[in-house]
């Protein structure tokens, strides 16, 4: 997909990725690979917030609308929290084109569960 985070914190995850290459047949930016760029950009700011407070983060709903169609350039992904909590995040996801202009909004929300205990692993 030739995703390239920009920057990260619990405050903000930024990203790129090009049009081409992920294009649908008709010469737009597929609306699956919104969905798939925005959740991994959401989701990847939830861990953030999770990992401090020991947890890992899991996705539990996500949605989308379509503002407008991108045949060319860069898309910047941005993940900015709604909600940072203990137990649930919630991020707005804001995929624009190079212009500034809003081409895809997403909600996502996580579940922040704590990490498993690794085991040993079993001896002969």
């Amino acid at each position: 997909m030739g995703v390239r985070i920009l920057e990260q914190s619990a405050d903000r995850v930024v990203a790129t990725m090009p049009v081409e290459g992920n294009r649908q047949s008709f010469g737009l930016l597929h609306g699956g690979a919104s969905l798939a760029v925005g959740e991994a950009v959401g989701s990847w700011a939830a861990v953030i917030h999770a990992s401090t407070l020991g947890k890992t983060a899991v996705g539990v709903d996500v949605s989308a609308t379509h503002h407008k169609g991108a045949r060319e350039g860069l898309i910047t992904i941005t993940a900015t929290p709604l909600h940072l909590g203990r137990t649930v995040t919630t991020h707005e996801v804001l995929l624009s084109n190079e212009a500034g202009q809003r081409i895809c909004t997403l909600r996502i929300t996580n579940l922040l569960l704590d990490r498993p205990i690794p085991t040993a692993p079993p001896t002969a």
